[in-house]
């Protein structure tokens, strides 16, 4: 062999590596930066062609902008006496840096005993919310005697932005020390997991540089939630295709002096795999492009960036460093030695596979008779989105202020339904409003923006804002939104559109359905797709889908359960359903595409029975140890006190879990098995050809 070949060899590995230090050291403080491109603010995430969305561009014709409006509520002893000094507490903060429109007078409550006014800001403030605010409660705090609580979507939207201040750090950091243990726990390996954890931090500095560019111009949007989760899911799928590929390549050092060579065949063998898997997962993702709510279609494409860059680095950096260390990235393992049972938890596995062999429909009976029983409790899951006194799994200060203000005050008050309609129709409008079940009042806005006076009229069009009886973010104010919306669509010439707060919790709940409904198929579909291109079979692709959404089913079981009798839920956000689904069926079929990429490589050599048995052996280790790491990555998000992400870290880490260590260690091996060749139609396994045969 020529010298030229040989530093060839040795001189792309360095290249690789010097390119992806490149790449770290740039680009790496992006995934500190995302925030910057950031937004928190709610009302950016609505159902696009909703109605309530449609109501927020009608009002930009009664004023310049929407407002976010603070709520502000006193409580104390003789609240009537103090009413006139927090009415001019309030009127000192007219034409104040950010707001938005005229600060109401201060209200006092029927029972007399609380105070409240409504002071409207811009929604753009960002940053400058939080001082807003403190300006805001300095005002207040001159009522004497009383006590000062701020409410409304202006305050919930100051702690949701308190709730993923620091997300950067402390989530990447908890993220990756619990990956770190987990693989030196596993590994017993020095090296392998620091250079497993730096491929995985080089592919998220990639992706955060990539999303970064790509929402400062506008092409996608980020928020808090999308952030969190794009530094999760690439060092989750980073690590998971990093183990795969390292446990091939101690593998066939095993018997090798050249560890070239042993990478090259380590490549060949895997690679198929782990395109595969992360096809199914970016795929899955991009489907959420079908979705009308923003903060979906959101996360699709940056998600499916973050899967991308993590199988880039998996295919480049790390085979680069594993040639360049060679056996000493495995220090103090030697893996030029067939590894012992007890050393790579082999034993366990053979165990598991004389099991699967000796007595394979006992074992998916079984198994499947305690997924249906956790499936049959999937239906009691309700989705109809989190209350305001759950949002926050720590308590909130605009959760109090909240529960304060339904106290004294109708549930919506300082939060009503917004309805624009044709001027001429405003007493008939006005009438079914107020004859409403669920109604307090109903009032048109006038010309200096609030209820009361003459009705301001813009192109023929007025706008009423009508106060519910039950709290804006309660099951009843839905609806009463769901009621009102009947009776005013049924005016004639009215043309009346609902909107607001609740307006939009409800259609966000409607859009969410419907999203479900359409995206759920679709994801099956594609992933089906993939399965049959690779295993080159059609019952197995169909068997495998099947599975993983039978266990996405027990584990929406299992997560209602739990959600209600320990964490206390009375209900999970609309969006829980459907990510749960992508993540967990995608990165389910992942482990099954492992595992049975392997099974169809030994069944060529060996047969279909002994194929099945020797994959379960080969993989068990590394696809156990892969989902361990996944569902301890994603149990990271819990660390944001946020009830949406807690929900999502618990279906996801789950159901990885019972994934990795029921359905694909149990129940898929055992099905093949009893079902045999015929699972491989219409390939020629499904004859009983190996390679011996000429295959």
């Amino acid at each position: 062999m020529s010298t030229t070949p040989r530093r060839a060899r040795r001189l792309v590995p360095l290249l690789l590596i010097a390119v992806w230090l490149v790449v770290g050291g740039v680009l790496g403080p992006y995934a500190g930066r995302l925030g910057e491109v950031a937004t928190n603010d709610q009302a950016a995430f609505l159902p696009r062609s909703a109605e309530s969305t449609e109501v927020i561009a009608a009002q930009r014709a009664f004023r310049q902008e929407e407002t976010l409006p603070v709520i502000v509520v006193w409580t104390g002893k003789d609240m009537p006496e103090r009413r006139a000094v927090a009415g001019r507490a309030l009127a000192s903060l007219a034409d104040g840096p950010g707001l938005a429109g005229p600060v109401s007078p201060a209200l006092l409550s029927d029972d007399r005993e609380a105070l409240q006014g409504v002071v409207p800001l811009r929604p753009d403030l960002g940053d400058d919310l939080a001082g807003t605010l403190d300006r805001i409660r300095a005002a207040a705090e001159r009522v004497p005697g009383t006590t000062v609580r701020l409410a409304g979507p202006a305050a919930s939207q100051a702690d949701l932005a308190d709730a993923f201040a620091g997300i950067d750090g402390l989530l990447l950091a908890v993220a990756l020390v619990t990956v770190l243990v987990i693989l030196l726990l596993v590994y017993r390996s020095v090296l392998l997991p620091l250079l497993i954890i730096l491929g995985a931090v080089f592919a998220l500095g990639l992706a955060c540089a990539v999303v970064y560019a790509l929402a400062d111009r506008g092409v996608v949007r980020v928020d808090g939630q999308v952030q969190g989760i794009l530094s999760i899911l690439v060092i989750g799928a980073a690590t998971d295709y990093a183990l795969l590929l390292t446990a091939r390549f101690r593998e066939e050092l095993t018997g090798r002096t050249d560890r070239f060579t042993a990478m090259r065949e380590a490549l060949r063998q895997s690679w198929g795999a782990i395109v595969a898997s992360a096809a199914t997962v970016a795929l899955g993702l991009l489907a959420l492009l079908l979705s009308d709510l923003t903060n979906n279609r959101a996360l699709g494409p940056v998600g499916a960036i973050g899967i991308g860059c993590a199988v880039l680095a998996t295919l480049t950096f790390l085979p680069a460093v594993l040639v360049a260390l060679g056996r000493a990235a495995y220090w103090p393992a030697k893996p030029g030695a067939r590894p012992t049972s007890a050393s790579t938890g082999e034993g366990v596995w053979r165990r598991v596979a004389a099991l699967v062999d000796r007595a394979p429909r006992r074992v998916w009976a079984v198994t499947l008779a305690a997924l249906l029983a956790g499936a049959a409790f999937a239906p009691t899951l309700t989705s109809k989105g989190v209350p305001l006194d759950e949002t926050f799994v720590n308590d909130a200060p605009s959760v109090a202020a909240q529960q304060t203000l339904g106290d004294h005050f109708p549930g919506g008050s300082g939060n009503p339904a917004v309805v624009i309609a044709d001027a001429d129709r405003l007493d008939r409008v006005l009438a079914v409003a107020r004859d409403t079940d669920g109604v307090a009042s109903a009032a048109a806005v006038s010309g200096s923006g609030r209820p009361g006076g003459r009705p301001l009229v813009v192109d023929g069009r007025v706008r009423v804002d009508v106060t519910l009886t039950a709290a804006a973010d309660s099951d009843a104010a839905k609806d009463t939104v769901a009621r009102l919306r009947t009776g005013l669509h049924a005016v004639p010439g009215a043309d009346a559109l609902v909107g607001g707060y609740t307006a939009q919790r409800y259609d966000t709940l409607r859009t969410a359905e419907r999203d479900r409904a359409l995206i759920v198929p679709v994801v099956l579909a594609v992933i089906l797709l993939i399965l049959v291109g690779l295993l080159r079979s059609l019952p197995l692709p169909v068997l495998l889908v099947a599975t993983v959404a039978l266990n996405f089913l027990a584990t929406l079981g299992v997560s209602a359960l739990v959600f209600q009798h320990v964490f206390g839920f009375t209900g999970s956000d609309p969006s829980v359903p459907l990510y749960g689904f992508v993540f967990l069926v995608a990165l389910g079929v992942d482990y099954n595409i492992f595992l049975m990429s392997r099974v169809r490589e030994e069944s060529l050599r060996h047969g279909v029975r002994e194929g099945v048995l020797r994959g379960l052996v080969t993989t068990g280790g590394v696809i156990t140890s892969a989902g361990v790491v996944l569902a301890a990555t994603f149990a990271a998000l819990g660390v944001i006190p946020l009830a949406f992400l807690a929900q999502i870290a618990f279906v996801v880490a789950f159901g990885v879990l019972l994934d990795t260590l029921v359905v694909r260690s149990l129940l898929v091996p055992a099905l093949v098995r009893d079902i045999g060749e015929r699972a491989w139609w219409p390939s020629r396994m499904s004859r009983g050809t190996t390679a011996a045969d000429g295959d």
